[in-house]
């Protein structure tokens, strides 16, 4: 595998960073997740202004422009030959001293990581995943506002722990309020009629790639999309459920809490916006 670092493609096993990088000591930097499907960059524009408005919101200057963080994706995709696949893009605060004055370090730096990626076993996007609510909560959007995609992943990495100690692979995190936030790393969605129902901004979330081209989706076949607050009672009696992600793609969910959701199976508007999203996935997207 060849990794783009500091402005060059070196192999895997020269892919370095000083141990005095802030994203190392201090998860200090910004990164986005992006898919490749069908020798395309899927929604690269998009992704890429994400991660300027999350370094924006850091005040971390990403030492490229728009245009060139492009072209060091689809050259570290071509690079490894990607046809299909996962590229992780991050942005630390670069090399600075021990202390947390983010001023200490110069210049950021860029990494490019063009691999695959299996979010969940592929039988379950047939079966549908069984999760369950856990105690740890969603940041609070005056702490570190989940619309910030940083390398400070610990509120997740938590959830998830629990998720995994329960027997399961994914989470629902509430926030601060104790409504439905998101899952560990996936936005949520119910479905009950044709309406589809999916927490707002404000209920600390980050606004998802794949979100936001589902909900399109889901309007131009005449679903009714609302974004408001959601309580745990609303996922238990919705008859459908589903995660959206750049990694998980769309993925019904069938148990809640050991509480079945609808039949107990993936339900017919979760599978018929999967497939939309794939066929949406699989046609567009900038050339490798």
């Amino acid at each position: 595998m060849k990794v783009y670092v500091s402005g060059k493609l070196v192999a895997e096993r020269d892919a370095k960073i000083s141990v005095f990088d802030h994203g190392l000591l201090y998860g200090d930097g910004v990164f986005e997740g992006i898919r490749a499907y069908n020798g395309r960059v899927f929604k690269l524009e998009e992704h890429i202004e994400r991660l300027f408005d999350s370094a924006r919101a850091i005040a971390l200057e990403i030492p490229m422009t728009p245009t060139g963080i492009g072209r060091a994706v689809v050259r570290t995709c071509r690079a490894n030959k990607i046809k299909d696949g996962y590229i992780r893009l991050i942005v630390t605060r670069g090399v600075g001293t021990l202390g947390l004055n983010p001023y200490t370090c110069k210049k950021g730096e860029v990494i490019v990581i063009a691999g695959s990626i299996q979010l969940y076993p592929r039988r379950l996007y047939e079966e549908g995943l069984s999760i369950v609510t856990v105690g740890t909560v969603r940041n609070h959007p005056e702490a570190l506002n989940p619309s910030i995609k940083s390398l400070n992943y610990l509120n997740n990495i938590l959830a998830k722990i629990e998720a995994i100690n329960s027997g399961v692979l994914e989470a629902v995190m509430l926030n601060h309020a104790g409504n439905v936030a998101e899952a560990t790393g996936d936005n949520i969605f119910v479905v009950k009629g044709r309406v589809l129902r999916t927490p707002p901004a404000s209920a600390g979330i980050l606004r998802g790639i794949t979100r936001d081209i589902v909900i399109e989706l889901a309007r131009e076949k005449n679903y009714e999309v609302r974004e408001e607050t959601l309580s745990r009672y609303d996922l238990y009696t919705a008859e459908e459920v589903f995660l959206t992600g750049t990694a998980a793609e769309v993925i019904a969910v069938i148990n809640i809490d050991r509480r079945k959701i609808g039949v107990g199976e993936p339900g017919p508007i979760t599978r018929e916006l999967a497939s939309e999203f794939k066929k949406l996935a699989m046609g567009t997207g900038t050339p490798i």
